[in-house]
């Protein structure tokens, strides 16, 4: 289905690159008259942009150890036969002779088979005498990508010779399997049906996937007896015609290159397509997935029809939309994932998944929608890599509507006993996995958002709690090296009755010091405490996971809210011209965040 899928993409866009041909940076453009004459060489490199040279559609062949030339398109070791200056790899000179001399062998079979001018005057070229490393100075770079460019009459720019359609078509023969001569199985293609000859190792190799090769993986292969099955080795396993070999491999390469169709986190990288290339209503759907806070008008559409009812109107577009995660294992890519919805249900899933992130800011204000990485960043440290199952699973919500698994609720609760505290993406993170799995969470637009006064839930209370005896302790003390959050976080999120009663205690100690120096706050935070205790008959000896989850909002509301409120105290002292009272727990937070 995959391939399929991928196939037909490369075939909607018309525009595929000739059979065997590849994107790639040409660097040099050796010049030619028609008569074969060498007229210089253009370097198309540009340092200022750091390019590597000229990007063209040129012939490619996939190399390991082995020597195999690519037509008219290639290194400075197969077309000059000039070694690299590598002194880790002494350059072997019978190897550079061999490789020069195959590319010179390709080239005349080629001239020989297109009886093309331009061929031909490359094939003379090769025969004679060709420039010298000290002919090409020092810059000159024997492992960039060397093409050629021949004159004539109607065109004396000259003429690019892998653009030529003979040379494509030469090309295309070339590499096409051969039942009878190479020995190529004939099997039913698996992508599309046809039965014929199938390749022993795919064509393309897959770049840019997250911890693996710079080079280029395959999609498609086995090199050991356990991966094996019927006797077929190496790509044999998954049979696949040259034509579909290529598809798949360019529309998958051509979809991880380009930001409107992919996305990236540490571990995994994911394409996105329709099944109309141009569809316009695709790309919007990854853009508001992929940078959510560079389509703010968007994303508040989707979340007013999310909140008014009105989610009909978003499910009205059938074209089909597909996405796939891609991570890395040693040499291979492997498919993580796989979703086959349509345009309509993935703009309905995301209209949920940003009412499920809707949050206040760690200041009280209105939040805003965040990334994807950004959510699978915060459950790690910021060296650490998190597990695929963070964006696999918050990609599955954004696009299907499954619900986050207990894992993720689990990684930040652990994150934040590791932190000693609550930041907005794990808060946000651990709300949509409680809302994402208990639906009554999110009955109307105020659930879990902000801090809920009504909310009797012990852990929730707890984690209140918690977040107003720091406050009380800043106001009383200023600004300590260790706070009771960074003592007692971790103890108080998992087994409250062992450290409330200290903490309250020595909560006491505070108010009294307050009581003396600042009545006013004296009064709010002792009313604040009795309030929040109001509904609490004892602590929980523990909390289980969710409720642990409880507790961490409960707390990240409540210090929002107290920012919020200071900051309201103090924009309506200075509306009514009243001097300003340094709030020391406002400012205290407010620096630490």
């Amino acid at each position: 289905m995959l391939l399929e899928r991928l196939r037909e993409y490369t075939l909607d866009q018309g525009d595929a690159p000739p059979a065997g041909y590849q994107n790639q940076a040409i660097r040099y453009i050796i010049r030619l008259d028609e008569t074969g004459r060498y007229l210089g060489m253009l370097d198309t490199a540009d340092s200022a942009t750091k390019s590597r040279g000229r990007l063209v559609v040129a012939p490619h062949v996939k190399r390991s150890m082995g020597v195999r030339p690519k037509l008219l398109a290639d290194n400075g070791e197969y077309v000059l036969g000039i070694a690299r200056d590598d002194p880790k790899k002494p350059p072997k000179s019978d190897r550079i002779a061999h490789q020069h001399e195959q590319f010179v062998a390709l080239v005349e079979a080629c001239a020989e088979a297109t009886n093309e001018p331009s061929v031909l005057a490359v094939a003379r070229f090769l025969q004679g005498d060709l420039p010298t490393r000290e002919q090409l100075g020092d810059d000159y770079d024997p492992g960039a990508t060397l093409t050629f460019r021949v004159g004539q009459p109607d065109r004396p720019e000259g003429v690019l010779l892998v653009d030529l359609p003979a040379v494509q078509a030469f090309w295309a023969d070339y590499l096409a399997p051969d039942a009878e001569a190479d020995g190529a199985d004939e099997m039913a293609c698996i992508v599309c049906g046809t039965v014929g000859p199938v390749l022993e190792r795919h064509p393309l190799k897959i770049k840019g996937i997250p911890g693996g090769q710079t080079s280029g993986m395959d999609l498609i292969s086995a090199n050991a007896a356990a991966f094996e099955s019927y006797g077929l080795e190496a790509s044999r396993i998954a049979p696949t015609c040259r034509t579909c070999a290529e598809a798949y491999g360019n529309a998958l390469n051509a979809l991880l290159a380009s930001k409107t169709t992919s996305l990236w986190t540490k571990e995994l990288a994911y394409a996105f397509w329709t099944e109309k290339s141009d569809h316009e209503a695709g790309e919007i759907v990854v853009g508001l997935f992929t940078e959510p806070e560079a389509h703010p008008a968007e994303v508040g559409e989707l979340l007013t029809s999310f909140w008014s009812g009105k989610m009909d109107i978003l499910a009205i577009d059938p074209t089909r939309f597909y996405s796939a995660a891609f991570g890395a294992s040693g040499a291979r890519v492997v498919v993580k994932d796989w979703i086959d919805t349509t345009v309509g249900e993935a703009r309905t899933r995301l209209a949920r998944y940003f009412a499920l992130q809707e949050i206040v800011h760690w200041d009280g204000t209105e939040g805003t929608p965040i990334r994807v990485s950004w959510l699978a960043n915060s459950t790690v440290h910021r060296k650490a890599t998190a597990p695929p199952i963070v964006s696999k699973s918050l990609v599955r919500l954004a696009l299907t509507g499954d619900p986050l698994p207990l894992d993720l609720l689990y990684l930040a609760v652990r994150r934040n006993r590791a932190e000693q505290g609550v930041s907005r993406e794990r808060a946000m993170l651990i709300k949509m996995v409680l809302a994402s799995r208990y639906q009554h969470l999110m009955r109307e637009k105020t659930g879990m958002t902000e801090l809920d006064s009504t909310n009797t839930q012990p852990a929730y209370v707890c984690g209140r709690l918690l977040a107003t005896l720091d406050r009380v302790q800043r106001v009383a003390l200023g600004t300590r090296n260790a706070t009771i959050i960074d003592k007692y976080y971790g103890s108080a999120s998992s087994a409250p009755a062992s450290v409330f009663g200290t903490l309250l205690h020595g909560a006491q100690n505070h108010l009294g010091k307050m009581r003396r120096d600042r009545p006013g706050a004296h009064a709010a935070l002792e009313r604040q405490i009795e309030q929040i205790l109001g509904p609490m008959e004892t602590f929980p000896m523990t909390l289980t996971l969710e409720e642990q989850g409880l507790f961490a909002l409960g707390f990240y509301h409540q210090r929002a809210a107290d920012r919020a409120q200071a900051a309201a105290n103090k924009a309506k002292r200075e509306a009514a011209g009243q001097p300003t009272v340094e709030d020391d727990a406002a400012t205290a937070d407010i620096v630490e965040a």
